[in-house]
């Protein structure tokens, strides 16, 4: 709806979660700040291989995502709901979620702070990303084959591992495509892969798209764990490019099934 059909309440409510937005930038800006203080202890000296440190890194950048968390909620720019949450954050578990938003990240790290995650390397370039990626040992993809021994090495050691399989922000078409690569990096070294399928209405904070475009009503995501994959069950079929390849098409067609619902 254009703002001059909207009614004067409407148009109120758009004004006030307009500025609202513009403060959740401002604030998180202001948290990168903070990260570059707080968490100076483990970027002076690299966490690399320290898992333990690492753990207390990412439980600090947790604690502040959620305070905004709170914020998005209470100044009513978004709502959530989230089904399945005890069943994230398990030792060798291989997170897969779509991602429509830009908050998809902050969100899922929030709810599962002792979580590891691959991120882009453009992320090594942001002021507010820079110092939680190497505090907390953040996997950065540089697509080389270091990567997947790193990656092995972290689902074996018994940590949770965040992956979004997509690359990048989903599509305005909201067609899920995943690259093979994440699921295949599941079956080698995870012990269990779990889907985490991330629904929001209206679509918003997608790529490309500028802060203030924000929709006519509120935002609500909706987060649903999916039942557990056994890698090995998948391998004792096929070999694996095949299994990796008839994984990563199931997924994608629940994916797409459960998002479109």
């Amino acid at each position: 709806m254009a703002m001059d059909t909207m009614s004067w309440r409407t148009r109120a409510n758009w004004w006030r979660r307009l500025f609202a937005t513009l403060f959740a930038f401002v604030l998180f800006g202001a948290a990168g700040l903070l990260f570059k203080l707080i968490l100076l202890p483990y970027t002076l000296i690299s966490t690399a291989g320290n898992v333990p440190r690492q753990l207390r890194a990412r439980r600090l950048v947790a604690g502040i995502w959620r305070l905004f968390v709170v914020y998005l909620v209470k100044s009513g720019i978004l709502s959530y709901e989230l089904h399945g949450a005890e069943r994230l954050g398990r030792p060798g578990q291989l997170l897969l979620a779509n991602h429509p938003s830009l908050l998809d990240v902050v969100f899922l790290l929030s709810f599962v702070p002792q979580t590891n995650c691959v991120v882009k390397r453009d992320l090594l370039r942001n002021l507010v990303m820079t110092s939680p990626i190497r505090a907390c040992g953040f996997v950065v993809n540089d697509e080389s084959e270091a990567l997947l021994s790193q990656i092995h090495a972290i689902l074996q050691g018994g940590q949770c591992l965040l992956i979004f399989p997509e690359g990048t922000r989903t599509n305005w078409d909201g067609v899920v495509r995943f690259h093979r690569g994440a699921v295949s990096l599941g079956l080698r070294s995870a012990r269990i892969i779990t889907p985490i399928v991330i629904k929001q209405n209206p679509p918003s904070l997608k790529k490309g798209q500028p802060w203030y475009r924000i929709p006519r009503i509120q935002m609500h995501y909706e987060f649903r764990v999916g039942e557990d994959i056994d890698p090995q069950a998948w391998l004792a079929e096929k070999p694996l490019p095949i299994a990796s390849r008839r994984l990563n098409q199931y997924l994608e067609d629940y994916f797409n099934k459960e998002t479109a619902a």
